[in-house]
């Protein structure tokens, strides 16, 4: 369990933990999409199973964000004097838009792990 979650968060591919799922590390930040190989170079697994197969990986990245939401509001919390301070709102929203690419790397990289063994 544990070396797949170090796994995941190295971009490594599920089935051979020696090749890259993506081009750039997951905390690379820069301002265009991020790249996927479309195969490991290591193994040849092919990460995109089939058309659309990361339509789910957006569920995926919401819980991530609400996840992140919640995080935030709880450290924040105590900085303010109200339970639910407005002004959490756009520390929340900060915090959520600098996380984006780290989100969409992350949920497809989740998502691929929780199909690692389907096959098409």
């Amino acid at each position: 369990m544990i070396t797949t979650i170090i796994s995941m968060f190295g971009n490594k591919c599920p089935n051979c933990n020696k090749g890259k799922i993506f081009e750039k590390r997951l905390l690379h930040f820069s301002f265009s999409f991020p790249k996927m190989h479309e195969n490991c170079s290591n193994c040849g697994t092919k990460f995109e199973k089939e058309p659309g197969f990361f339509f789910g990986a957006m569920f995926v990245s919401y819980g991530l964000g609400v996840a992140e939401a919640l995080i935030t509001y709880f450290i924040c919390m105590p900085f303010f004097e109200e339970t639910f301070d407005l002004r959490i709102i756009p520390i929340i929203g900060v915090v959520i838009l600098s996380l984006t690419l780290v989100n969409i790397k992350l949920s497809r990289i989740i998502w691929i792990y929780m199909f690692k063994d389907y096959s098409v």
